[in-house]
């Protein structure tokens, strides 16, 4: 019956993706299928503490961040929780070996977001590395399956898709996050006054993020290789299609791939795969 268990804590986590994100559940299925279930429990966990924090408004964010917080660290001792979502979770990381300092970092991250409305330099650096960064990191383990060498070899790449990906959703959130919840990540920027050279800088330092990522892209796995890379270019078609918004439009709307242009991606890259032209 203890399969059981495990098949339902795991369906709940992969349900958890597909609905809260289709372009990022379907680049999943890409995987190999070895992997796939692996990354769905990492962003079942990511995607729970990322909702306290930016949903949760009519209860206590803190108290309930922190409590998820112990029992994510007790599910990964006990190696089971009656959460679903961190007993996947917890497995994961125990059959992966994820260094706990990421998870360490990651809820860092989200205590931030908490309080902290607006960013300088090294927090900024320090807030996109425990909400991004160090979540490409824990897939990689997952990619490498257990190959040390390579994850040191294609930790800096896997940092720089994260940073990639979490800025892109920066600018995409833009509205939002301003907005709404009143918060500005990018240091030094005047969201009032969003001038064509503040977007041009954010963006030539999401570009060199891209052709960071790119490099390690292409010496993934064979059983990674082509999801990740689908996942690169979704969140590129959305990067061009933000760099063609006028700063003051930014704040107006929120950039979307319509889904036509998201199995157009697919299929391209499936005939680049196909040619050898992927690695």
């Amino acid at each position: 019956m203890m399969n059981l268990f495990h098949n339902v804590c795991e369906s709940c986590s992969r349900t958890t993706t597909e609905r809260y994100s289709t372009s990022f559940s379907s680049a999943i299925k890409l995987l190999h299928q070895d992997l796939r279930q692996p990354i769905f429990n990492i962003y079942g966990l990511v995607r729970f503490a990322d909702e306290i924090v930016d949903t949760f408004h009519e209860y206590d964010k803190s108290v309930l961040l922190a409590e998820f917080k112990q029992q994510t660290y007790e599910a990964i001792e006990r190696k089971i929780s009656l959460n679903p979502i961190l007993h996947s979770f917890q497995q994961t990381v125990n059959a992966y070996n994820i260094d706990h300092e990421l998870i360490e970092a990651f809820f860092k991250s989200m205590e931030m977001d908490l309080d902290k409305k607006a960013y300088d330099h090294s927090g900024y650096i320090e807030y996109i590395y425990g909400s991004a960064e160090v979540v490409g990191l824990m897939c990689l383990y997952v990619f490498c399956e257990g190959d040390r060498a390579l994850y040191e070899q294609l930790k800096m790449s896997a940092r720089s898709l994260g940073a990639a990906f979490q800025k892109v959703n920066f600018l995409r959130d833009l509205k939002a996050d301003y907005k709404q919840l009143d918060r500005v990540y990018f240091p030094g920027c005047d969201f009032s006054n969003f001038t064509a050279c503040d977007k041009t800088k954010i963006e030539a330092d999401i570009q060199q993020d891209f052709d960071n990522a790119y490099k390690g892209i292409m010496q993934l796995p064979v059983k990674a290789r082509f999801g990740v890379y689908v996942a690169y270019k979704y969140y590129l078609s959305l990067f061009k299609r933000i760099k063609r918004c006028q700063p003051q439009n930014i704040l107006l709307e929120r950039i979307r791939i319509p889904n036509y242009s998201k199995a157009a991606i697919v299929v391209r890259a499936g005939v680049k795969n196909q040619l050898g032209m992927i690695g």
